[in-house]
């Protein structure tokens, strides 16, 4: 089982950024039905980990909060230019939940992240260069920003890969509390 934790985003957000598919060679653009902000990627496990991996972030006690997203990036440069994104706004709130969740992943056994956490939507993966019409993509697109909307729970989401792209499912949900005063 591969697996990720996340969390979702309304409707209306995945539609606005659905919007913002196009324009770009060489992009596969991610379903909105699959937008969504990656707190911690996990990969694959088997099926005692995964419950592990349940009982852990079921444990995990944080406030409700409400966070915005903003502007447009990219990770890699130049021919190796992986994928596009929408960054999210700085947040505490999503900081410490996102430390709360590499810490209990860790507890259930898994090895810490090797990445530096970078909160984002990935709109668009590339199987080639992209050309300049990217850098076009990223100065058009620089100001955007969300509305603020609700953060309520986290997602341990099931990833499957197939032909036409990956397919999502949601395996538990887990809420958060009150914002905190």
């Amino acid at each position: 089982m591969r697996l990720f934790v996340a969390l979702p985003l309304p409707d209306d957000l995945r539609a606005r950024l659905a919007g913002l598919a196009g324009g770009v060679p060489h992009a596969r653009w991610v379903a909105p039905e699959n937008l969504h902000l990656t707190l911690r990627f996990i990969g694959d496990v088997d099926g005692a980990q995964a419950r592990d991996v349940d009982a852990a972030l079921a444990q995990i006690s944080a406030p409700a909060f409400t966070l915005s997203l903003t502007g447009v990036g990219r990770f890699g440069a130049g021919e190796k230019v992986r994928s596009l994104w929408v960054g999210a706004e700085e947040s505490a709130e999503l900081c410490r939940l996102h430390g709360k969740i590499e810490q209990a992943l860790q507890r259930s056994g898994l090895a810490p992240e090797g990445r530096k956490f970078k909160a984002h939507v990935t709109l668009a993966r590339f199987k080639g260069n992209p050309g300049a019409k990217l850098h076009d993509y990223l100065v058009h697109h620089a100001l955007f920003r969300s509305t603020p909307f609700a953060v309520r729970e986290f997602i341990l989401f099931s990833s499957f890969l197939s032909h036409n792209g990956a397919i999502y499912s949601p395996e538990a949900s887990y809420a958060l509390g009150r914002p905190e005063a």
